[in-house]
């Protein structure tokens, strides 16, 4: 996005997704080097969930949320351990993606239907509560407003963002790619659930 687009805050003076950005202008390193190189494309890690404090937090009703603001919209997902794998699924392909960019993806979810998985997995009622990119990035945690801006841009262009990350090709790379359902059936004893007021909630706001 230019700076001068103003759907969204520009963040130190030149990034409107100061992590995402600073990747992209690294790329310039390897091409200037001239070396073969790959570039790959990750998405949000499940693995957040635990470690990022993304994952259902208790209201004062004592009920299960997980916020986002991203409306509707789809999020693309993988579990940190299967990029490994597909970067090895590239290894494995030689020169085929030499010069090229490669998009992974686990599955591309919505909020609501993040909510169900954890609702089904977990056996207790998870909801999804969606509020705008100005809302959460006034939460005032660290990082919420390069947050707010990458999942501002996430939602806008939903289209572009998960229409390149395809599990389907990213299971050719992985074949032991795992969806959003197993990878929680795997790890939901270290899901957090700890009620909002007493847990920093890097992601929830509340």
């Amino acid at each position: 996005m230019p700076l001068t687009d103003n759907r969204m805050p520009t963040l130190q003076g030149k990034y409107k997704v100061l992590h995402s950005d600073g990747k992209g202008e690294s790329n310039h390193f390897f091409t200037d080097a001239g070396v073969p190189t790959t570039f790959l494309l990750t998405s949000l890690y499940w693995d957040n969930f635990i470690y990022f404090g993304m994952g259902p937090k208790k209201g004062p009703d004592g009920k299960l949320v997980i916020t986002f603001p991203i409306d509707d919209k789809k999020l693309a997902w993988i579990a940190a351990e299967d990029i490994g794998k597909c970067a090895y699924g590239i290894f494995k392909k030689d020169d085929e993606f030499t010069g090229k960019t490669v998009a992974i993806s686990g599955e591309n979810l919505t909020g609501a239907q993040i909510a169900a998985v954890f609702t089904e997995v977990l056996g207790h009622e998870v909801r999804y509560n969606s509020v705008t990119p100005e809302v959460y990035r006034a939460f005032g945690f660290p990082g919420a407003d390069t947050l707010g801006n990458m999942f501002q841009f996430l939602r806008d262009f939903e289209d572009y963002c998960c229409g390149v990350r395809n599990p389907n090709f990213t299971r050719s790379l992985n074949p032991s790619l795992q969806s959003f359902k197993m990878w929680l059936t795997q790890n939901k004893s270290a899901i957090p659930l700890e009620a909002a007021a007493s847990t920093p909630n890097y992601a929830n706001g509340l």
